[in-house]
């Protein structure tokens, strides 16, 4: 048992050795994807939005990287019991991660995203007329989130998963017991090139 685990760990240490960055190298991610995004103790359901902006990494050693980008997300949530009601609130993102590659074009990603707002209207639809109300003034103008995430890289293209944990409230007077936040899974695809 021990020969098998020693050959396991044998192994795990060569493919962590597979570099994903070369160390010093900055390397640049245009993305782009969806958002899955609802806000926590709101009667809300899956909003689906655009996710889209660029990273950049700097390679620590051969297995771990930091990076941080900027990305245009768009979230918010749809009504449970109406769904012509929506909420809809875009963010500016700025996702600060270290990525830890575990082998060859894996890599799991955890990291804390201040989030600044730029849009937030509810929306009501009945019978083909549309209302947008600005919301904006009702909302707290900056999210903090933790981003905890996956990718996977094959051939400069990166397809990433993550699900970015709210951590601020959503608007400034929620006064209730259980407090509002974001809730975003992101998935994009990115094309990865060194600088």
């Amino acid at each position: 048992m021990k020969k098998i685990m020693m050959i396991a760990a044998l192994m795990v240490a060569t493919l962590s050795a597979s570099a994903q960055n070369e160390v010093g190298q900055f390397t640049l991610k245009p993305m782009v994807g969806i958002n899955l995004s609802n806000i926590t103790n709101y009667n809300g359901k899956i909003r689906v939005g655009l996710a889209a902006g660029v990273e950049a990494e700097y390679g620590i050693t051969e297995t771990f990287g930091v990076s941080g980008g900027v990305l245009y997300s768009m979230e918010g949530c749809k009504n449970k019991d109406n769904s012509d009601f929506k909420t809809n609130l875009d963010y500016i993102n700025v996702p600060i991660l270290a990525n830890a590659y575990l082998f060859k074009g894996f890599a799991v990603k955890v990291g804390v995203q201040p989030g600044f707002l730029v849009k937030a209207k509810e929306k009501f639809t009945n019978g083909g007329n549309s209302v947008d109300n600005d919301i904006k003034d009702a909302c707290n103008k900056v999210q903090l989130s933790i981003p905890i995430g996956l990718s996977y890289e094959y051939a400069d293209f990166v397809f990433d998963a993550r699900y970015n944990w709210g951590l601020t409230n959503t608007f400034k007077n929620d006064n209730s017991d259980k407090k509002s936040h974001n809730s975003v899974f992101m998935f994009t695809l990115g094309y990865k090139f060194a600088l």
